[in-house]
C-alpha cells in the first residue's frame, strides 16, 4: 500500500481534526466529509493551528498554509470514491456509525479498508451488518492524535488480518506505533488497563485512604517515571519478576472488582463537569489556569513525543527473539 495514498476521514470535531493533521502531515492528500458543511470553518482553523504546532516543534518542513492546501472538506459522501482508506470518528452511537458504513460501501471498492476510531464499540458489532466485513477494522487513537504516537488497530470476528497488517505499515509511516488485537475485545488494551487503574484509584479515594491529589502525586511519580520508558511486562523484566508474583499473590484479592461506576464522578458530571474545558472538575480551575493546564497538556504531549523517540523499543532485539505465549 503507497503511504502517498489518498486517504478519507468521515467527522471533523476535535479528534477527527487532530486525525486529519495526522495525515495531512504524512504527506496525504485528505478528503473529510462533515455532516454539515458549516463545520468546515471552525475544523479548517483547527487543524491549521495543529499543523502551525507541528511545523513550531519541528516535525513539519513545510509551513501548515503549505500543507492544508491538501485537504477537501466536504458533505458529499460520495467524494470518497476511489479511496483507499476511510477512518470515520464521529460520535460514539452504534446506529450512528453503522449508517456511515452502509452509506461508504455504496461507493467505496470492495477492498478498501473501513477504519472506525472507536474507543469502546465492539468492532465484531460494528461490522456485522457491512457487506464487506473483512475489511473493517477498529483503529483507536489517542487524543492528541497528530502528537501521539499510540494506534490500536483491532480485528472484530469478521476482519480478515491481511487488512490489519497493510493498516499497521500504514500507520507507521505516520510515526505511529501501533499495536495489533487479533481478537475484539470490549475496551482494547489501554482502556481496560487504564479503567482497571482509575476504579481502584476511585476506590482509595471514595473510602477515605488517600486524596485525589495523593492519588495524581503517587501514580505521576512512580507510575509516570516509568511508563514511557517500558510497558508493564518489560518493567517486570527490568525490575524483578518473582516479587511480582509475591505481591500479586496477597493483593489481587483485596483490589476493588466493583461493577458500578464510582458515586463522585457521577456527583461531578451530574453537577456539570466537564474538566478544564468548562473549568469544573476533580480540580478547582480558574477560566485561566483552566487554559494554562490545557496550555501545559499540549506541550508535556511535545516532550513526552520526543522522549519516547529516543528511548527506542528495538535495542537490537530480533523479532524470532520475542517470546510468544
Amino acid at each position: 500500500m503507497s503511504e502517498k495514498i489518498r486517504i478519507g476521514t468521515v467527522g471533523l470535531g476535535l479528534m477527527g481534526s487532530s486525525i486529519a493533521t495526522c495525515i495531512l502531515a504524512s504527506g496525504h492528500q485528505v478528503t473529510s466529509v462533515v455532516r454539515d458543511i458549516s463545520e468546515s470553518a471552525p475544523a479548517l482553523e483547527r487543524i491549521l493551528s495543529f499543523l502551525t504546532e507541528l511545523h513550531q516543534e519541528g516535525i513539519l518542513s513545510a509551513t501548515a498554509e503549505e500543507i492544508i492546501k491538501n485537504i477537501t472538506i466536504t458533505d458529499n459522501i460520495a467524494l470518497l470514491a476511489g479511496h483507499s482508506v476511510v477512518i470515520e470518528s464521529i460520535i460514539e452511537h452504534v446506529d450512528e456509525k453503522k449508517r456511515v458504513y452502509r452509506q461508504l460501501e455504496e461507493v467505496l471498492a470492495a477492498d478498501a479498508i473501513i477504519g472506525s476510531n472507536t474507543s469502546a464499540i465492539p468492532v465484531s458489532l460494528l461490522q456485522s451488518d457491512l457487506k464487506h466485513p473483512e475489511r473493517f477494522l477498529g483503529i483507536h487513537w489517542a487524543e492528541p492524535a497528530h502528537i501521539t504516537r499510540f494506534m490500536e488497530i483491532i480485528c472484530g470476528s469478521k476482519s480478515d488480518l491481511v487488512y490489519a497488517e497493510k493498516m499497521i505499515k500504514l500507520a507507521e509511516t505516520w510515526g505511529k506505533e501501533p499495536s495489533l488485537l487479533k481478537k475484539d475485545i470490549r475496551g482494547f488494551i489501554t482502556n481496560r488497563v487504564m479503567y482497571a487503574m482509575m476504579r481502584e484509584a476511585f476506590y482509595l479515594v471514595e473510602n477515605g485512604y488517600a486524596t485525589v491529589e495523593d492519588v495524581d502525586r503517587s501514580l505521576r511519580n512512580d507510575l509516570g517515571y516509568w511508563i514511557t520508558f517500558a510497558g508493564p511486562f518489560r518493567f517486570m523484566d527490568l525490575t524483578g519478576i518473582p516479587a511480582y508474583l509475591t505481591v500479586m499473590q496477597d493483593l489481587f484479592p483485596e483490589l476493588s472488582n466493583s461493577a458500578k461506576a464510582p458515586e463522585l464522578i457521577e456527583k461531578l458530571v451530574d453537577q456539570g463537569a466537564r474538566g478544564v474545558s468548562n473549568a469544573k472538575g476533580f480540580y478547582s480551575y480558574t477560566e485561566d489556569s483552566a487554559k494554562a493546564w490545557e496550555k501545559r497538556f499540549i506541550e508535556f504531549s511535545y516532550d513526552i513525543r520526543k522522549l519516547a523517540e529516543k528511548y527506542s523499543q528495538n535495542i537490537g532485539e530480533q523479532q524470532s527473539d520475542v517470546k510468544s505465549f
